[in-house]
Order: structure tokens, then C-alpha cells, then sequence
């Protein structure tokens, strides 16, 4: 039977609750019990002690299964993740309450009370001794929808993956108990949470391709934020010592497993700190996660095993790319030397591409993936890093970071740079390549230089992706897995 003609179906059974008096859009209702916790508490009974006991219980849920014979019938409620039997039998319920089991349809909404017992079978139900018709569907779930695999419907219809995969239910509460864990966490250590704007006169804070939009009232345009880093940064000239904000960000690039244009992150600033500061925060934070919310410090990522305790490995920007390609330090320095060493290896780069940017494709290529366990990679050249501080020993580098775990980046950071002249000439250098055709290259924003002027105090900064944190202690491989409403191209 095609869709429409059961949704016709419905709507007659529809019509049908209106003709009893019955509301099929009902007001509140008033249960105590969750099908999750009577399991727990009451499942492993046995038939006598149910009886015995006669426990009482009233519970509402979407109906996911649904067994008709003679004058009974079997439904399983879907209380969020949780499921339960119930047994619906005429003579155990008001004429009106069997009437209305008569309209039910798989997706209807039901509250019911009764007793705990276990079936001939020997399976833990509820005797239901009250019925409250709760909300009619009038779409059909989806064919084979016990186990909805259909990727474009599952993130587009997210509330069908919902019930026909319960177990997407376990993925966002472990996504909700990370965010809690780590604002829990930096309010431990002094930090206050803070909100910064996320309509923006300039973009700032990576280099990434901003959304445009405009106010009318202001007759100007304006950019979603691509972080919020410099308004942070603002924060702690103005005299916070510790701030942090759990943002959403919005950035014009392309889709992929692991990039959407809309995502969450982490930012946190710490005065009077540097970026190794920030290495023993970042490891304790991330133990500290994983025993709370998974319970151990060892997880299973796309078939590697991974072990979160620490200390973790230190590994310099430059030694990594040389060691992994067993390549000569000659590349460093040579341009052309890079781009056949880039060749051999198979990484495509522009053809009038810098140097720096030769080396960080290749980085990115060859590097990243065989980042398993938790890596700090360090020492980043100042070319990639346009808001860090030059480090003292090589002013060609920053003291700056990026996390890797399962061979994705999960975290950035740096001593930040905070000397306004210093930051004005690779704001202008940036700048230059805007101007020269790179829509990712960063803004200048005068303020922010102001800001500076007015001297902010040695400051450690740091990024964590949250929806990569998810995907990781999670176990699944799509960003979209751990978003509820990932962007996808519009319906045809």
C-alpha cells in the first residue's frame, strides 16, 4: 500500500477518535515511570514474584510494534531509547479504551497503566488496566524502518532515525555529557563562561571563507563568526584571567566526514599562561572526559585501539613531516626540493604555491592519518599561524599546537601573540592575500589592534572541536553522525 493511501487510512481512524469523544491531539499526561528504569529495576523477576508483588506503573510512549489477536492485542512502547511490551486485552479495559485499540497505528502515541507481569513466553510486559490516547500519526514509519539505513534520510529526517534507531539516542546523550563534563570542568579551574557575538563586522580568529549577511537597520553587512577568539581576547585585556564560550561557528567551506558549516567548538584563554601550560590542561581534561563518560581511558576508534592516559607524544611540525617521509632537511628550505619530494609522494599543490604552503599540503597528506594515539604536534612556522607568538629560540616558528587523535586534528593552540606592532604586520600580510585572491586569508580588524594597544598580559589560547571530541568517543566515522541537523543540500 503506497503512503497516501495510508495516511487516508489514518485519517479516517483519526475522524473515527474524534466520533468517540476521544482527542487525538491530547493535553498533558501524568506518568511516573520510564520503560528503561522498570526494566532495570523489575526485569530480571520472575513470573511468581511479579505476581506476587503487584507492582503498579504508568508509562507513555510511541507505539513501534503492534500484534493484533482475537480480543487483545501486544504493542511496544518506545519511551526514548527505551523499549517495553505492553498487553492491551478487552477485558481488562473500559469499552471505550478497547475501542480506541481498534484505531491504533504503528507512530501513535499511547499512555497506559497497569502491572508488571511476564507472558506465557516469558516476556517482561505491562498488563494495561488504562488507556490515554496521547497523538495520532498519520504518516507511516518507512518501509524496513526497524533499522533505518538510508544515510539522506536518517540525517535528514533525524526524528525518523530517532525511533527507528534507538541507539542514535546513546550517541547524543554521550555528546550532551561531554559538553556538561567540560564546562564542569574549566568552572572547576576558575574559568567563567562567557557569549560573544555571532554576527560580526569583521571575521576573525582563523582563516576560513566567513557567511555574509546584512543588517537592514544598520545598512551594513555583517559575517557569522568563524571563531571567537578575538573577542575572548578582548575579554582578557579588559581583565578576565581565565574565559571560556562553547560556540557555534559557521564557516562558507565544503562538506565532508569531518567539516560542516555550522559546528561546535571549545575556546578557552588563561592569562599569565603559555602553550605548554595548555599540554597538561588539555591532557587532564581529556582523561578526566573519558573516565566520566566512558568510564575508562582506553576506546575503540574505527578499529584502533586508542589509550587516552597520559603523558602524550611531543612531536615538532618539521620532524613529523620528515620522519613519517623519511625525507632530507633540504626540503625546509628549498622550494623546488619540496615540490619533487611533493611529486613522489602524490600531493597535489598549486602550481605557484609558497613553500610553506608546499610542506603544509604534504604535512596534511601524509602526516595527519598516521596520527593514532594522542599526539601534540608543535612548532608550527609563523606563516601558518598568524595570531601566535614567534617563539623565542626560532622566530621562523610559533609556540603553538595541534592535538591529533585518530588521525584527525582535534584540537589548536598557542601562546598568543599579543604584541599589537607585531600583530599588525601579519595582519597586513594577510591582508595582502585577501586582496591577491585568498578568501580565507584574515581580516584586519583595526579594534582588535586597539585592543592590543592597550596591552593584553602573556595569554595561552586553545580550540577544541567538539563535535571531532564526539566522533571520537563515540566511535563513528561522519561528523553528521554527531550533529542532530547536519547541513545537506535542499530536497528536490
Amino acid at each position: 500500500m503506497e503512503d497516501n493511501d495510508q495516511r487516508q487510512q489514518r485519517l479516517k481512524k483519526l475522524d473515527a477518535l474524534k466520533g468517540m469523544g476521544v482527542a487525538p491531539y491530547g493535553a498533558r499526561f501524568d506518568f511516573k515511570d520510564r520503560a528503561g528504569e522498570l526494566t532495570r529495576r523489575h526485569g530480571d523477576k520472575p513470573k511468581a514474584t511479579l505476581e506476587q508483588e503487584q507492582i503498579s506503573c504508568t508509562l507513555a510512549g510511541r507505539i513501534v510494534g503492534l500484534r493484533r489477536f482475537g480480543k487483545a492485542a501486544f504493542a511496544v512502547l518506545q519511551d526514548g531509547a527505551d523499549r517495553l511490551q505492553v498487553y492491551l486485552k478487552k477485558d481488562n479495559l473500559s469499552e471505550q479504551a478497547y475501542r480506541v485499540c481498534e484505531e491504533l497505528d504503528l507512530g501513535d502515541w499511547i499512555g497506559v497503566s497497569g502491572f508488571l507481569f511476564r507472558t506465557k513466553t516469558d516476556e517482561f510486559t505491562v498488563e494495561v488496566r488504562q488507556l490515554t490516547f496521547l497523538s495520532k500519526a498519520l504518516r507511516p514509519l518507512p518501509e524496513k524502518w526497524h533499522g533505518l539505513t538510508d544515510v539522506e534520510t536518517r540525517y535528514r529526517q533525524r526524528y525518523v532515525d530517532l525511533i527507528a534507531n534507538p541507539s542514535v539516542h546513546g550517541i547524543f546523550e554521550t555528546r550532551s555529557r561531554i559538553i556538561a563534563g567540560i564546562r564542569a570542568f574549566l568552572i572547576e579551574k576558575s574559568f567563567l563562561e562567557v557569549e560573544t557575538p555571532m554576527m560580526q563586522p569583521i571575521p576573525g580568529g582563523a582563516t576560513a571563507r566567513p557567511f555574509v549577511t546584512h543588517h537592514n537597520a544598520l545598512s551594513t553587512d555583517l559575517y557569522l563568526r568563524i571563531a571567537p577568539e578575538l573577542y575572548l581576547k578582548r575579554l582578557i585585556v579588559g581583565g578576565f584571567p581565565r574565559v571560556f564560550e562553547i560556540n557555534r561557528n559557521f564557516r562558507n567551506e565544503g562538506i565532508s566526514t569531518i567539516h560542516n558549516p555550522e559546528f561546535t567548538m571549545l575556546e578557552f584563554y588563561v592569562a599569565y599562561a603559555d602553550y605548554t601550560d595548555l599540554i597538561a590542561l588539555t591532557e587532564e581534561l581529556f582523561t578526566r572526559l573519558a573516565k566520566d563518560v566512558l568510564g575508562t581511558t582506553t576506546l575503540e576508534y574505527q578499529g584502533q585501539s586508542i589509550n587516552l592516559a597520559s603523558p602524550w607524544r611531543r612531536w615538532s611540525w618539521r620532524q613529523a613531516l620528515l620522519e613519517v617521509n623519511q625525507l632530507d632537511q633540504t626540503i625546509l628550505s628549498d622550494r623546488n626540493v619540496a615540490l619533487a619530494a611533493a611529486k613522489k609522494l602524490g600531493v597535489e599543490v598549486e602550481k605557484d604555491a609558497a613553500l610553506v604552503d608546499i610542506l603544509n599540503e604534504m604535512f596534511e597528506e601524509t602526516v595527519e592519518l598516521q596520527l593514532i594515539q594522542p599526539t601534540f604536534i608543535t612548532d608550527y612556522p609563523i606563516e601558518l599561524s598568524p595570531l601566535a607568538r614567534r617563539k623565542d629560540s626560532d622566530p621562523s616558528l610559533t609556540d603553538r599546537f595541534e592535538l591529533y587523535i585518530g588521525g584527525r586534528e582535534i584540537a589548536n593552540a598557542f601562546s598568543e601573540l599579543n604584541d599589537p606592532l607585531d600583530q599588525r604586520q601579519r595582519f597586513e600580510a594577510q591582508d595582502a592575500k585577501r586582496a591577491a585572491g585568498d578568501v580565507e586569508a584574515h581580516y584586519l580588524d583595526e579594534d582588535f589592534l586597539r585592543a592590543l594597544e592597550y596591552a593584553m598580559p602573556p595569554t595561552a589560547g586553545e580550540g577544541i572541536g567538539i563535535d571531532r571530541l564526539v566522533m571520537l568517543f563515540t566511535n563513528q566515522a561522519s561528523i553528521r553522525d554527531v550533529i542532530l541537523f547536519p547541513q545537506l543540500r535542499p530536497e528536490k
